[in-house]
Formats: C-alpha cells, sequence, structure tokens
C-alpha cells in the first residue's frame, strides 16, 4: 500500500519588512567589511570636492572609522535626508542614471552603514555660522565645532549584526584592506591629498601632486623604474598609464590598477586584455604590473551594475577589449636595448633565418647536428688578431706581426658606433654570446634571442596570409552548447584562417575536419572549445591574431638555432644588431629573458676591486 504524502507546509503570510532589517539586509551587499565603508565615504568625499581627506582608524577600522573632509558640506535642514535609504543629491532621474559622473549615486551607502554602526555626521556648508552635528541612532541635532566640509563617524561596525563580525579578520588584515581602499582613490586623485591614520599614528599620506608623481608616491619609484607610459585615444575612448616591464613581474596580482572615469573596477574584459597583450612575454604564471586609467562618455558605460559600484558594463565591449590589447602590446613593443638608442638593422638577415611563404608550411626536418671540432689553441689565437683587424678604425695603425716568442693576445677595442648590446667577444658552450658595451658585459641566450627575431619577422610577414591545415582523415566531433554551434557558425571564416574547419553536425554538435598543420599534437577538441569561448566574448580579431601568433610561435622555436651552433663573430654581432632592432627582444616568445647586463660595478664586485 502506497504511504500517505507528507502534508504541504502551512502557507506564510506575506509580510512587509520593516525599515531597518531592509537596510540590514542591504548593508549585506553594501559592507562586506571596514574598507567598504572607507570606501563609501571617500567617495562622498570626492563627490562634495574635497581637496583633503583624513582617513582615521582605530583597531583596523572595527572599532571607529572617521572621515574627514573639505567639501561644500551638507545643509543643516538635509543633514536627517541623508541617512534615508534611496536618498542622494547625485541623480534625478533615468538619464542621470545613464550618465553617471559621479562616484556615488546609488543613495543607500549612509543607511547600510547606519544600520549595521553607530554613526553620526557632522557637517558645515559655506553659509552655515557653525557645523551641526546629527545622531544616526537617536536622530538628535546638535551644533558642532568644525570647519567647511563634512565628518563622517562610523563606530562599533557590525555591533548589531555580531554573526558579521565574527567573519572579520585581524585588525592588521582589516586595516591593510583600509589602506588599499585610499589607496587606490589616491592613485585616481592626483589633486586631491590624503592622510591615514591608525591609533593615533600616521600610516600614509599622500599630497596633491602630478599623475606620475603620485603613481611614484603610491606605488614607489621601483614601479616607475620598471614601468612605461603610454597613451591611446580611439574615438570618445581615452586610455593612459603604465604597463610594467615583463621582467619586473610578480607574482601576485597585487599591483594591477584599473579605473573608469576615475572609479576603481574589476572588468574581466580588461583584463583578459591585458593579459593577451602580455602573454607571449611573460614567464609561467607571473603576474605583470600595471596601472590604466579609462576615460569614456560616461553613456557608454553602465556602472549600475553591482551595489559596491566595482563591476561595469561597456556598451561597446569588443571596442573597449581591442583598444586596451593594443595600448598594452605598444608600450611592450620597445625592448630596453632599443630605449638606450634609437637604432634600425643595418645588418642583412641572418644566413640560418628560415624564409615564409604566403601560405605557412611545417618545417623541413633539419639535418642531424655534427658537434664541432674544437679549435686548436694556434687557431684560437690567429682568429683573435684577424678579428683585430677587423675591429680597429681605418686610419689605426696595423697591429704587428704577432711574436712567436711573445704570443700575447690583442686588446680588443670597441667600435665607433654605440651600439647598446656591444659587440660580440666570444661564444660559450655553444649558448651563449659574449658582448662587451660601454656598460661592460653582456650576456645572450642565443636560441632565445633568435627566436623572437625569427617570431617578430614571421608575425610581420604573415598580414593576410593563412595558416596551413591539415585536413583529418576521420573528422573529430565533440558535443557542444547552443553558444558554442553559434559562434562556430559566425565565426567560421575566422577558424578558417587559423587552419580550423569546425561545422555543426546538429544543434548540438560539432565536428572538426581540419586543423593547423604544425599543431598535431594538440588536443583540438580544447583548443576549439577555448577559441570559441573567446570569440563569443571577447574581440575576434583579436583572438585570431593570438592564435595566429601562438601558431607563429611554435614555427619560431623551430626555425631558431639551436644550442650548440657554433656561430662566427659576424653572425653573432648580426644577431645583436637584429634584437635591437626587433620589437619585445628582452624576452623570447616563452617569455624568458634574452640577455643580461652585467655593468663594471658588477664585476668588480665579483673580483672585490676597490675594496
Amino acid at each position: 500500500m502506497d504511504s500517505p504524502l507528507p502534508d504541504a507546509p502551512a502557507p506564510r503570510p506575506i509580510r512587509e519588512l520593516p525599515d531597518e532589517l531592509i537596510s540590514q539586509i542591504a548593508a549585506g551587499e553594501v559592507v562586506e567589511r571596514p574598507a567598504s565603508v572607507v570606501r563609501e565615504l571617500v567617495d562622498n568625499a570626492l563627490d562634495a570636492g574635497a581637496r583633503h581627506i583624513q582617513v582615521k582608524l582605530m583597531s583596523g577600522g572595527v572599532r571607529a572609522i572617521v572621515v574627514e573632509d573639505d567639501g561644500c558640506g551638507i545643509p543643516v535642514q538635509q543633514l536627517p535626508m541623508a541617512l534615508k535609504r534611496h536618498a542622494t543629491s547625485k541623480i534625478a532621474s533615468l538619464n542621470d542614471l545613464e550618465s553617471v559622473a559621479t562616484m556615488g549615486f546609488r543613495g543607500e551607502a549612509l543607511a547600510a552603514i547606519a544600520s549595521v554602526s553607530d554613526m553620526a555626521i557632522a557637517s558645515r556648508t559655506a553659509a552655515d555660522a557653525h557645523a551641526h552635528r546629527l545622531d544616526a541612532r537617536s536622530g538628535e541635532l546638535q551644533p558642532a565645532a568644525r570647519s567647511r566640509g563634512t565628518s563622517v563617524e562610523v563606530r562599533e561596525l557590525f555591533f548589531a549584526t555580531p554573526a558579521r563580525r565574527k567573519f572579520l579578520k585581524t585588525d592588521s588584515t582589516e586595516l591593510a584592506h583600509c589602506v588599499e581602499a585610499v589607496r587606490r582613490h589616491a592613485l585616481a586623485r592626483p589633486d586631491v591629498g590624503f592622510a591615514i591614520w591608525h591609533e593615533g599614528k600616521l600610516v600614509d599620506q599622500w599630497r596633491a601632486a602630478s599623475v606620475q608623481q603620485r603613481i611614484a608616491d603610491v606605488l614607489g619609484e621601483d614601479f616607475v623604474a620598471d614601468s612605461r607610459p603610454f597613451e591611446h585615444s580611439a574615438g570618445p575612448l581615452a586610455l593612459t598609464g603604465r604597463a610594467g616591464l615583463p621582467e619586473a613581474a610578480r607574482s601576485r596580482a597585487d599591483q594591477q590598477y584599473v579605473w573608469v572615469n576615475g572609479r576603481y573596477v574589476r572588468d574581466k574584459l580588461i583584463s583578459h586584455a591585458i593579459r593577451s597583450a602580455y602573454e607571449d612575454v611573460l614567464h609561467g604564471q607571473r603576474q605583470p604590473s600595471y596601472v590604466l586609467f579609462i576615460e569614456i562618455a560616461p553613456e557608454l558605460v553602465d556602472v549600475n551594475v553591482h551595489p559596491t559600484k566595482i563591476e561595469v558594463r561597456f556598451r561597446d565591449g569588443r571596442a573597449i577589449h581591442q583598444s586596451v590589447r593594443r595600448a598594452f602590446i605598444d608600450a611592450l613593443a620597445q625592448s630596453r636595448s632599443a630605449d638606450a638608442a634609437g637604432v634600425e638593422s643595418a645588418m642583412a638577415p641572418l644566413a640560418f633565418e628560415p624564409t615564409m611563404p604566403a601560405t605557412l608550411y611545417v618545417a623541413e626536418p633539419r639535418p642531424a647536428y655534427t658537434p664541432p671540432v674544437p679549435p686548436t689553441a694556434e687557431q684560437v689565437r690567429l682568429s683573435l688578431v684577424q678579428h683585430e683587424a677587423l675591429w680597429q678604425p681605418d686610419e689605426a695603425p696595423a697591429a704587428p706581426a704577432p711574436s712567436a716568442s711573445a704570443p700575447a693576445l690583442p686588446i680588443l677595442r670597441l667600435p665607433d658606433e654605440d651600439w647598446p648590446l656591444g659587440r660580440a667577444v666570444a661564444q660559450i658552450q655553444g649558448v651563449y654570446i659574449l658582448a662587451e658595451n660601454k656598460q661592460g658585459l653582456v650576456i645572450v641566450d642565443m636560441h632565445a634571442a633568435h627566436e623572437r627575431v625569427v617570431y617578430e619577422r614571421l608575425k610581420a610577414r604573415l598580414g593576410s596570409a593563412q595558416i596551413e591545415s591539415q585536413p583529418l582523415l576521420i573528422p573529430v566531433s565533440f558535443a557542444a552548447t547552443a553558444e558554442e554551434v553559434a559562434a562556430a557558425e559566425q565565426h567560421a571564416d575566422t577558424l578558417a584562417r587559423l587552419g580550423l574547419d569546425v561545422a555543426p553536425l546538429s544543434t548540438r554538435t560539432l565536428a572538426v575536419r581540419s586543423r593547423p598543420a604544425l599543431l598535431a599534437a594538440s588536443d583540438l577538441v580544447a583548443l576549439t572549445r577555448e577559441l570559441l569561448a573567446e570569440m563569443s566574448q571577447f574581440d575576434a580579431s583579436s583572438v585570431l591574431e593570438r592564435a595566429q601568433h601562438e601558431i607563429l610561435a611554435t614555427m619560431a622555436c623551430h626555425g631558431a638555432v639551436r644550442a650548440n651552433r657554433q656561430l662566427t663573430l659576424d653572425e653573432m654581432n648580426a644577431l645583436l644588431r637584429d634584437m635591437e632592432a626587433t620589437e619585445r627582444a628582452d624576452q623570447c616568445n616563452h617569455g624568458r629573458p634574452t640577455w643580461r647586463q652585467l655593468e663594471m660595478r658588477d664585476l668588480d664586485a665579483l673580483f672585490l676591486r676597490g675594496r
């Protein structure tokens, strides 16, 4: 006999929540920790036109947060209104919401903070004889003493919701988050002075300064030295900032800052664009450092996406992605060697450089390597004497013939040309090139350097050429989502330029009928899924370029000169000159460094000279 069905629960009556509970629920979205309060209050201070802002904290902001500014202040009759939910002076209509130009606009931060803390506001306008202080809990309004501006006191955060307080970290951790929140504002507003106090002691202070000086003050002189400035504009979009050099990349993503119209944001679209610009100059999982300021017409970006206002949505995300990627690619193009002097490649292409037809083919098998016969001591001596004649100035007298009784090696002198990477003097174990420049000694990884040179030449020559594809005897089919099928149909031409023939077999199945000829060992399903996901979300042209470059990088790796290849001095110097004229020559395609400089003081330190 079937068991009877359990009785349905009695319906609960629908009731309207009290205002205090509504505010506490809203506070869960707006106020996560003391740093959230600091961010919201500093936003309001900046909107009020403050030129100097002080943040005073106790116990990492848990016991007390006081934010003081010298802005326009709040009229006394409007102080009670400031604590009501959805009351704001920033917007008044839907048109205002669609083109927000202020940091705050939702009108719920002060009400949310007041619901989970003991809060008071003291403010004075230029027209007031004195300030007034409003207690948020009692509603009591009293005269107060302060100059023009506003002070917001937040004490005992989360005292009304003790369960939330248990999730807070140690005081030092919460203090670090509060300082970071102010740092983000300080970087975006160099015209405003900021000061942070903790337990009565000054933690950080930044006076009003230029943009570049503020970046140096907040992030340090090392960041400025290890980064390059950039500017890029396209219609209503303007990008400025600094891109960290690949060799200064960090293990953590703790120096990555992006602002949109002065608002600090975290956006996957922008992060992907920047990461793709660094992809062939970063080694492993290293994280780049950068500062990016995006100025765009307010109506082209939606800031009403999340209560914390840390997320945005762009009307034309693909254009943003393309512009950000291009700005960083251009900033990273110049190598450190080219920074020293503008260099044009004056040497003929290397004899071992692979050629590239209009269509890219699989590289031919390389002949087996035959170890060279080591030269005798006499051959080395005669070779050095011969190259001494090459490096002497034309008007210099001929070197005397070497004496059999005193076979002293000549001292090689630098030529008149001031080459940043100097001139080659030797090769070590068939792997490294030693060169001498005016600063000291340059050590070059031969294979890594030539790999970058070949890679950049292949990219320059690719143009509209199509990656050579290889048909599959048995197509590879896989279950696909509706989004993947739609992307495959929409971007079929783009996939074909990559050597991929992807066609739908049904509404839920895709088949790969050809693959890039160079990627015989790749996982076609994983590769196809990755490309389709990126093309459906980001700019298809940048995805095409990135995928093409990955294939060209494989070709460059196979085509570059191998280790244990003995080069002549002319070949070594040709490689050095090509490095100086090649973009991104400081790293190989995998992000490894291609050369290192040892200055004379470094060499002196090795031998304790001057001590």
